[in-house]
């Protein structure tokens, strides 16, 4: 881990390259990917988030014994997902962990749910992250998943907190509610989609609002202290950037709470961000 990355930052964010919208190719996301993980901000960096469509395309571009460490996307449903993972060459991808919406809007997240679990239990190593809807059945969801953990499982919740349809971003109370949820259930959360910046910002070309991510850091930080879904609220709604670099300060040598982290498309922004804000010292010493 790279000595310039305070333990707070550590891991907090997934190469999502090839997902919208940066929408990298293939071959291009892996080797950028290669200069991530030799770079001194290298601590921030997860693993390379693969679909599983291109499970094909990313054999013939990493050679045998030279691992790329992935979390696989299931893109292609939770029945395709146990196929996709035997079809990994495990000199090749080492799968770190696998990452998949279980329920559309709508629909029972719990069916999905137990086929992830069910494929889970024959993968001892690898940690599961179910993407729940933030819609009808989520408590129960999140319920499912704590007794799950309860009982041994490595299995974690996923939640969108954006995309390219207004109703894809969770108000600052709906995701404060989220976080408290987990945090009364202890159950560690991954984010994905919207989180490009650390304070919260109005995207020009949309006009959608973004969530921060140093304001789910925050919010989170708060909330493992007891905060009510009010206070979290006000945290992920604020963009006072000096309330939100206060907790990060105090905490930089903890683990985050919960909080795994999330997906970028870019690592660049998240990394230029903390650069500015002077949380990470930038490396150039």
């Amino acid at each position: 881990m790279s000595m310039h990355v305070p333990r707070i930052f550590t891991g907090l964010v997934d190469d999502a390259a090839v997902f919208p919208p940066g929408s990298a190719e293939l071959p291009d996301a892996i080797t950028a990917h290669r200069g991530h993980q030799a770079a001194w901000y290298a601590g921030l960096v997860g693993p390379f988030l693969l679909p599983a469509s291109e499970i094909r395309a990313a054999r013939q571009l990493v050679r045998p014994g030279d691992e790329l460490e992935i979390g696989l996307i299931g893109d292609t449903g939770v029945a395709a997902l146990p196929a996709a993972v035997e079809a990994l060459p495990t000199d090749r991808l080492r799968l770190r962990q696998v990452e998949v919406a279980v329920a559309k809007r709508g629909e029972d997240p719990q069916p999905g749910l137990r086929a992830l679990l069910t494929a889970l239990a024959g993968w001892p190593k690898i940690s599961g992250y179910a993407e729940v809807p933030l819609t009808w059945g989520l408590l129960a969801a999140l319920d499912s998943l704590a007794e799950a953990r309860a009982s041994g499982a490595d299995i974690a919740a996923k939640f969108r907190t954006g995309g390219l349809a207004a109703e894809l971003f969770p108000t600052p109370v709906e995701l404060a509610a989220v976080i408290c949820a987990c945090r009364d259930r202890a159950l560690p959360f991954k984010l994905t989609a919207g989180l490009h910046h650390a304070i919260r910002d109005v995207d020009p070309e949309t006009g959608f609002t973004h969530h921060g991510f140093l304001n789910v850091l925050s919010a989170t930080i708060i909330s493992a202290d007891g905060a009510e879904v009010a206070e979290v609220a006000e945290l992920l709604a604020t963009t006072d950037a000096a309330r939100l670099i206060e907790p990060a300060r105090i905490q930089a040598g903890a683990d985050r709470p919960l909080w795994v982290g999330f997906g970028s498309c870019s690592i660049a922004d998240p990394l230029t961000d903390l650069v500015r804000l002077g949380l990470i010292d930038g490396g150039f010493a």
